[in-house]
């Protein structure tokens, strides 16, 4: 069960960490989003937005391997995961870049509900 856990946040925190290459500028954010970065502003939210993700990848991927951590890590996880996937799909009409975005998360998601699972069954066992 440990190690199920585990290998589940690996998975969520990698999903985490590859926005991470959009703190290299606007050029690497198109590739990502498919959208223009045009201006400043838009460039530093999203570059910014980049940073948060790789401390929350990190989080994760550290968290996998100390299980005192892994509920802080779930919590953190699920938050992530749903409300990108509420955004998404309330807003709708988004690109092809982020429906890759969409499926990575349901697919995230699906993890943290395999970890959560297995977490609870390990304490409650």
């Amino acid at each position: 069960m440990r190690h199920l856990i585990s290998a589940m946040l690996v998975i969520v925190g990698v999903i985490h960490l590859l926005p991470l290459s959009g703190v290299l500028g606007g050029p690497r954010l198109a590739a990502l989003y498919g959208i223009a970065v045009d201006g400043p502003d838009l460039a530093i939210l999203l570059r910014h937005r980049a940073v948060l993700f790789g401390l929350l990848g990190a989080f994760l991927v550290v968290a996998a391997f100390r299980p005192a951590w892994q509920p802080a890590a779930l919590v953190a996880g699920f938050v992530s995961v749903v409300s990108f996937l509420w955004l998404a799909w309330s807003v709708g009409g988004y690109n092809a870049q982020l429906a890759r975005v969409f499926t990575a998360d349901l697919i995230a998601l699906g993890c943290l509900v395999v970890a959560a699972v297995a977490c609870a069954t390990q304490r409650s066992g």
